[in-house]
């Protein structure tokens, strides 16, 4: 019994370790995105707010995330939901789809001008369907408390942008949200 007690505190001390490199492991990964990764503007649709947990937040919808089934290289089907849209600037600075693809970034890679966003779409047979809905995983806007209905109330009366950055594998973090010219908010890298 006396043996076990005496590896006890190092194998505590390994798991806490190993536990604390994986969530600096996050950390750093989504640092490093928000750092390094290309830069898009969005254009911010209107949903709702609030989370028991987090608290408020603004849903959000953005110019890319209903994309004509037109777009889709090479595709009537998918077997997963990822899906790889292609990114370039357009008028007033908002980034709009050009070209998308199931599964995997398009074959041609990306102009300096393009970027490639990553997402997910329930839509896996294009046959019968005229715009695929994406998730890119920035749809929740957190927001202080009390602050989520007022930023709604204003989205369906002004033009909002959204910051993204988009890493090298396609992921996109909000990087700073805009009322029209005027930053509201900016993500800090840590």
């Amino acid at each position: 019994m006396r043996m076990h007690a005496r590896y006890l505190l190092p194998i505590a001390v390994v798991v806490a370790l190993a536990q604390i490199g994986v969530l600096a492991s996050m950390i750093m990964d989504r640092a490093a995105i928000l750092r390094d990764g290309r830069e898009v503007v969005l254009e911010v649709l209107p949903v709702d707010p609030r989370d028991l947990l987090r608290g408020d937040y603004v849903r959000l919808t953005y110019n890319i995330s209903s994309i004509p089934a037109e777009m889709f290289a090479g595709a009537d089907s998918a077997e997963s939901g990822i899906v790889y849209v292609r990114l370039k600037p357009g008028e007033g600075g908002i980034w709009q789809p050009i070209a998308a693809r199931f599964g995997q970034p398009l074959a041609a890679a990306p102009a300096p001008d393009e970027v490639d966003i990553r997402g997910t779409t329930y839509t896996r047979d294009l046959e019968n369907v005229r715009i695929v809905g994406v998730d890119y995983g920035i749809e929740r806007f957190y927001v202080p408390e009390g602050e989520g209905r007022p930023i709604e109330e204003n989205l369906r009366e002004r033009t909002f942008r959204m910051a993204v950055a988009v890493g090298q594998d396609g992921t996109a973090q909000i990087k700073a949200f805009f009322d029209g010219e005027t930053l509201i908010y900016r993500e800090p890298l840590y």
